[in-house]
């Protein structure tokens, strides 16, 4: 007898959709990362324009410190403040591919605008520009300044690895805390 469960796989699997791997996947490897003199601040975002690397894109959401890092090549490209899902309805952490990317995307859940939509789930989570305020939150998804979500959109590929987790790489980034909130 197949449980309910094996059989959702199946079908999912007979229809090419995804379901989200253990959250203790592992993330890119890491030889560079950005340079910066002062905290990012909610609404803030790094994105170095002569990044020279080749290789894949791969993003890494941190919800511990609410930090979006993208990488290529290991290389950490870009890196911005997010906002992330509510307790009642939190981000979910794990190791996801990009299923859909779109330019002009409103929530059929909720009728709010999504643009720059890089979808991770067939349940509505998604990386997507968004007004990023401080004591704000989703429904989920992961919320990026609107800049930051346009560059992000057009080197991410429909396929790519993203990785959303705790504590992304205390031993680089330890030293680069938040800006307070006053």
């Amino acid at each position: 007898m197949v449980s309910a469960g094996r059989m959702l796989a199946l079908a999912m699997a007979a229809f090419g959709l995804a379901l989200a791997t253990p959250a203790a996947a592992k993330g890119p490897s890491v030889r560079a990362v950005l340079a910066t003199d002062e905290p990012l601040a909610h609404g803030e975002y790094l994105w170095d324009d002569e990044a020279t690397s080749s290789g894949p894109t791969r993003i890494v959401v941190d919800l511990a410190t609410e930090m979006l890092h993208v990488y290529r090549g290991g290389e950490e490209v870009g890196r911005a403040f997010i906002l992330y899902g509510a307790d009642h309805k939190p981000t979910p952490t794990g190791s996801f591919r990009i299923l859909e990317k779109k330019r002009h995307h409103v929530s059929n859940l909720y009728g709010a605008p999504m643009p720059y939509m890089l979808r991770l789930t067939w349940t509505g989570i998604a990386i997507h520009g968004s007004e990023v305020e401080a004591n704000a939150a989703t429904h989920g998804c992961v919320g990026v300044p609107d800049e930051f979500a346009a560059r992000l959109f057009e080197i991410a590929n429909k396929g790519g690895e993203v990785l959303v987790t705790r504590n992304w790489r205390p031993d680089l980034y330890a030293g680069q805390l938040l800006a307070s909130i006053d």
